[in-house]
């Protein structure tokens, strides 16, 4: 399948889209962290905790980057490229023109929190959106009671614009969201409106 279209590298981190074979690491990912992640994610897909679902999503997420669709990176230890997924950071939904915008998911592995580093991983993303995606609105919602969240979404420069009720079905029931975003203030023009070369 060859090597990732995209690596990003931090102090600690890899972020990369990784290729089908990788599909039981996402699996383990996802096995160990099930109890986690439940309270904060919409629900799983069928097929989730198998190495066929996964094959088939990282194929998916190589085509959507491909395509402008969607960015969704695999975070792992810089030191251990070969071990365990140590998170995700999503960026989908991407709509072009005038707005010229994305949304923003994200999880961590239970073990992994409290040491930086989703915002260190989120830091450099950011500014790949940024710099050479060219998107100038990343919005990031999260529960009103995942409070870890909302601080570091406050820390990356994310602000409050509204609440939703009702926005997202998560854990048993429709969740209301504390709806922020992030502001590229560099992007001054959509592509659309630049002289082509």
């Amino acid at each position: 399948m060859g090597p990732s279209p995209v690596t990003l590298q931090t102090s600690r981190l890899l972020l990369t889209l990784p290729a089908p074979e990788l599909a039981p690491r996402l699996v383990d990912y996802f096995e160990t962290n099930r109890r986690h992640l439940t309270p904060w994610e919409p629900p799983f897909p069928a097929g989730i905790f198998t190495t066929s679902f996964w094959q088939r999503r990282l194929d998916q997420n190589r085509q959507e980057y491909h395509a402008g669709r969607s960015l969704r990176l695999v975070l792992f230890r810089r030191e251990a490229p070969e071990g365990p997924v140590v998170g995700m950071a999503n960026f989908t939904q991407f709509v072009r023109g005038a707005f010229m915008a994305c949304t923003l998911g994200y999880s961590l592995d239970e073990d992994e929190q409290g040491q930086g580093i989703m915002h260190e991983a989120l830091t450099e993303a950011l500014r790949f959106v940024f710099d050479e995606l060219r998107i100038h609105r990343v919005m990031a919602n999260y529960l009103p009671t995942n409070e870890r969240s909302g601080r570091l979404l406050k820390r990356l420069g994310f602000q409050v614009e509204g609440y939703a009720r009702d926005y997202i079905f998560i854990n048993g029931a429709w969740k209301d969201h504390i709806l922020t975003a992030r502001v590229n203030d560099a992007l001054t023009t959509p592509d659309y409106l630049l002289p082509r070369r």
